[in-house]
Order: C-alpha cells, then structure tokens, then sequence
C-alpha cells in the first residue's frame, strides 16, 4: 500500500496527470474534426505539457534549495531532464510551422515562471494568471493539431478554441480557491476579487456559455455534445462543492484529470 502511495504521488507530482489531461483535449479535437496527425506531436504535445508544467512548479525550488532537495523532488529533476531529452529529439522530426506555434506558446510558459518586466513574471501580473494557462492549452490543443494536419481553420474552430479558453478557465478555478490561504494579494486572483461565491457562479456561467457556443457551429456531432453536456455538469459540480481546505488530490486528481473522463465518454458515445 505504502508503495502504491508513493507512486501515486510521483504520477501526479511528476505532471504526467496534467500532461494526459492535455493531450485528452488533444484527442478530443482530433475526433470531433477528424484530423490526422503523426505520434510525434502527440508526444511532443505530452512530453512538453509535462515538462513545462514541472518547470513552472519547480524551478524556483530546485535554483534555491538545489543542494537540500528531498528525494522525490531530486527523482521528479531526473525524470524532467530524460523527459526535455526526448522533447528536443522529437523537435526535430516536426515541421517548422508546428515548432514556431508551439514556441509561441512555449514561451508564454517560460514568461508565466521568469520574470521579464520589472522582476515580474505573467503568473504576478494582476488577474491575467488563469487567461494565460487557458490561452496556452487551448492553443496547444485546438490550434497546433490543425497547424500539423494542414487543415484550414474556420468558424467552428475558433468557436472550439474560444470553447477551450473557456473550459480550461472553469478548470482552474478550484484550484484558485484551493490557493486563497497561500496565494499572494498582489495575484488578485478571481477568488480574491470576488470571493469564492462569486467566483464559483463565474465558473458556472462560463461552462453555460461553453454550451451555447454549440448552437453557433455549422457542422456537430451528437457524441460531442452529449460527452461536453456531461462534462460540463461534472465539472460544475466540482466546482459547486470547492473550498479552500480542500482533500490533498481533490483538485490535483479529480479536477485535473476530468479531461480524461470527457475524452473516454466521447468514445464510448461514438461507439453507440
């Protein structure tokens, strides 16, 4: 038991939780539109969500406590340099339309954990923390697989990409409740600037008009809805229930991996 513990908490310390959800809404793009794309941008899209994610979360704790990291961080270190090695291999093998989106995108991850301007990094600029998390994820998920399959980008797909900003806003928010004790006045977090009432009705408002973008597509597909429909629900229950003392896998698990259960209800809808 002590074991599965452990490594429990390395798949989700690690980010390769976050990273399948990423590449769960990759694959939901992928079937809603019916695009072709090569097994290397799925691993560079997991391999780059994973890699990023632990740059974001520990590269201020390894350059200031390098010499007394504890053995699951040094271990997580380890598992992030194999997992840059194999970014940087499978770089090379993508266009280089795909490589200068993603390093577009790339870099407002880089700038979310580096200062830039005035000893600031995005993450400190007032308010636009979660615009910017959403921003990226719904690129990297909607955009760059249209960029690989040389697939125009039209009105449903902007639709899907504004969808995507809105559903990755929504997915946040639990943790932003769940970081009010910790988080810093100056982030001004929407939690902070409403209050966690205000902030939860925000959230349910936004997956409303996640749906009602539906309506606005020329081409859709019942499975889609369907699979959205219940997300959308499941999403604004937990999201419903959030507080700010939370159980320690309640976002990081459940929230988190609820990209993953949408992926799965899409298929099974299919199959029907």
């Amino acid at each position: 038991m002590k074991l599965f513990s452990h490594i429990f908490a390395f798949y989700i310390n690690s980010s390769i939780h976050v990273a399948l959800a990423v590449v769960s809404l990759l694959a939901i793009t992928i079937l809603e539109y019916g695009l072709t794309i090569s097994w290397e941008l799925w691993s560079f899209v997991f391999l780059g969500s994973l890699t990023g994610y632990n740059f974001v979360k520990y590269a201020k704790v390894a350059g200031l406590h390098h010499r007394s990291l504890t053995n699951s961080l040094k271990t997580i270190q380890v598992f992030s340099a194999i997992s840059i090695i194999a970014l940087a291999f499978i770089a090379f093998r993508l266009p280089i339309n795909v490589l200068l989106i993603a390093a577009a995108f790339g870099l407002a991850t880089f700038f979310y954990a580096v200062p830039f301007v005035r000893n600031k990094n995005l993450r400190n600029f007032s308010g636009i923390k979660i615009f910017v998390v959403a921003f990226v994820w719904a690129g990297v998920t909607v955009i760059l697989p249209f960029a690989a399959s040389e697939v125009k980008i039209d009105l449903d797909v902007v639709l899907t990409f504004f969808q995507r900003i809105l559903i990755v806003v929504a997915l946040i928010l639990p943790f932003e409740i769940r970081d009010i004790p910790y988080d810093g006045l100056n982030l001004k977090t929407l939690p902070q600037q409403v209050g966690v009432r205000n902030a939860k009705l925000l959230g349910l408002s936004v997956l409303l008009m996640c749906l009602g973008c539906e309506f606005f597509k020329k081409d859709f597909e019942v499975a889609y809805i369907i699979s959205l429909l219940i997300f959308c629900v499941v999403l604004g229950w937990l999201l419903v229930i959030s507080k700010p003392v939370q159980n320690r896998y309640f976002s990081s698990f459940w929230v988190e991996g609820l990209p993953i259960l949408w992926l799965l209800f899409f298929k099974l809808f299919e199959q029907l």
